[in-house]
């Protein structure tokens, strides 16, 4: 059913490249429509394309080395911890020696997950 705001757009693409999203959206359970409309919702919500678009080289990361993409999640790692430290939010960790993931919270009490 058309929705009273909806309006149509019109695109061209390859023959091919269309077949293959076709083919992936269609195992994720939408059409063409729905997954441009998912792209566009992220688009604006994130007031941004919600990926990266460079000219910088064709391989891993766009031009970023893996090493400056390792320290960038590295970082982004720790930040995030931090931040759930200061806000009294459980981390999730992993034991080596347990070979077992666990919650840490704020004082210190493991949650082990159980298997």
């Amino acid at each position: 059913m058309k929705a009273q705001n909806d309006v149509q757009v019109t695109i061209r693409v390859d023959k091919n490249l269309k077949e293959s999203a076709e083919s992936l959206f269609s195992k994720l359970g939408m059409n063409m429509s729905t997954a441009f409309n998912v792209f566009l919702h992220k688009a604006v919500n994130e007031n941004a394309i919600p990926f990266v678009v460079s000219v910088k080289g064709h391989g891993f990361g766009f031009g970023y080395s893996s090493g400056d993409i390792t320290n960038a999640f590295t970082s982004a790692v720790k930040s995030e911890i931090i931040e759930h430290q200061q806000n009294g939010l459980p981390v999730a960790r992993y034991d080596k020696d347990k070979k077992k993931a666990y919650l840490e919270f704020a004082d210190g009490v493991r949650e082990y997950v159980s298997d």
